[in-house]
C-alpha cells in the first residue's frame, strides 16, 4: 500500500509555500516514520512527486534523501521509474523517554504524533527555526485529513530568536564576510518556516472544524538549546551543538560557524517515570512560560 500523506496545503488543492528543508531534513523526516513504523516494512513510499509536494522541496532534494535512506539500509528499490519499498528489516527502536537519544528529526516525530492523540492539544517549542516542529507535524496532520484523529482543540506557541539581535550564529568564520547577508538568510528561513506552520495548523479550522491557535514570541538571545514541550507532561531537549561547515549564501561559498538543528540530539522526559524526569518537565515549563510572559516581545513573520 502506498502511504499518500495530505499535503502542506491541508486541503489537497493548493501547492506548498516552500519550506527551505534540505534532503538532509526530507531524509531526517522519512526516518522518522520507518523507526516509529509508520512507514511499515515491505511497504511502498510515496511518490517522489507526492513527497516534492509534501516538503515543498526540488524533486532532487526528494531523490538524495532516498538514496540516503537506501544507503542506510531503510529502504529498497530506489529508482525514478517507481515508489521506494521500505526494507524488510529496520528494526523497531523505542521512543519513549527509556529510549537512547536520537537526532531531532528521528525522536520528534513520533512524540508529536502521540501527543495529537489528546483532545487538546498543547505545544510549546524554543528553537533557531521552526524547521523540525514544521517536519513533526506532517504524520499528525496526515492523519487527521485520514479520519484518524481530531483533537478538539490544538494551541501552538513558538518561542524564536527576533530579527533584532545580532545571531551567535549562523554566523561566519571570517570576521570580514557579510553578516547582515547572512542575517538576511535566517531571516527568510525563520519566517517561512513559520508561515508554513501557522497556515497548515490554522486551515484546520476550515477543513475540519478544529479550534485552532498559532502563536509566535520573538526572544532577545541566540537559544543555545531546542525545547519541546508537549501537552504539558512532556519535555523534549537538545543542545545546538555548532561546528564549522561550508555552505552557499547569495551565490558565494561561505565558511560558518553553525549548528544542524535537525540532528541536535534529542532527549525525552515525561511526568509520572520518575522524580527527576517529572521535576524536569514542571521545571521546564516554568522556565518556558517565564520567557513568553517577560523578555520576550511581539513576532512578525515578514522580512
Amino acid at each position: 500500500m502506498v502511504v499518500e500523506p495530505e499535503h502542506d496545503s491541508v486541503n489537497g488543492r493548493r501547492r506548498p509555500r516552500p519550506s527551505h528543508a534540505s534532503h538532509r531534513d526530507v531524509a531526517g523526516e522519512l526516518r522518522a516514520r520507518i523507526r516509529s513504523g509508520v512507514l511499515r516494512p515491505g511497504q511502498r513510499m510515496p511518490t517522489q512527486a507526492q513527497l516534492v509536494k509534501e516538503f515543498g522541496v526540488e524533486r532532487g532534494a526528494v531523490r538524495q534523501a532516498l538514496r540516503i535512506l537506501q544507503d542506510e539500509g531503510l529502504l529498497t528499490n530506489v529508482s525514478r521509474g517507481s515508489p521506494a519499498t521500505v526494507a524488510a528489516d529496520v528494526g523497531d527502536p523505542a521512543t519513549g523517554p527509556e529510549a537512547e537519544p536520537q537526532p531531532t528529526t528521528v525522536a520528534l516525530a513520533p512524540r508529536v504524533a502521540a501527543a495529537f492523540g489528546s483532545a487538546h492539544v498543547e505545544i510549546d517549542a524554543l528553537c533557531l527555526t521552526a524547521i523540525s516542529l514544521t517536519l513533526a507535524l506532517s504524520e499528525p496532520l496526515r492523519q487527521i485529513h485520514a479520519g484518524e484523529l481530531k483533537p478538539a482543540r490544538v494551541d501552538v506557541r513558538v518561542l524564536l530568536p527576533s530579527r533584532e539581535i545580532n545571531l551567535a550564529f549562523p554566523a561566519p568564520v571570517d570576521a570580514t564576510d557579510d553578516v547582515e547577508r547572512l542575517h538576511r538568510r535566517w531571516l527568510a528561513m525563520r519566517n517561512a518556516q513559520g508561515q508554513v506552520l501557522q497556515h497548515n495548523l490554522l486551515a484546520l479550522r476550515a477543513t475540519h472544524g478544529i479550534d485552532v491557535r498559532v502563536s509566535f514570541r520573538a526572544l532577545p538571545f541566540t537559544p543555545p538549546v531546542k525545547l519541546y514541550l508537549l501537552n504539558g507532561a512532556e519535555a523534549l531537549f537538545a543542545y545546538y551543538t555548532l561546528g564549522r561547515r561550508a555552505e552557499q549564501v547569495d551565490d558565494e561559498q561561505l565558511e560558518l560557524y553553525d549548528a544542524l538543528g535537525t540532528q541536535s540530539m534529542l532527549f525525552a522526559f515525561e511526568q509520572g517515570v520518575g522524580p527527576r524526569d517529572t521535576t524536569f518537565v514542571e521545571q521546564s515549563c516554568l522556565w518556558f512560560n517565564a520567557l513568553w510572559e517577560t523578555i520576550s516581545s511581539e513576532l512578525v513573520l515578514t522580512t
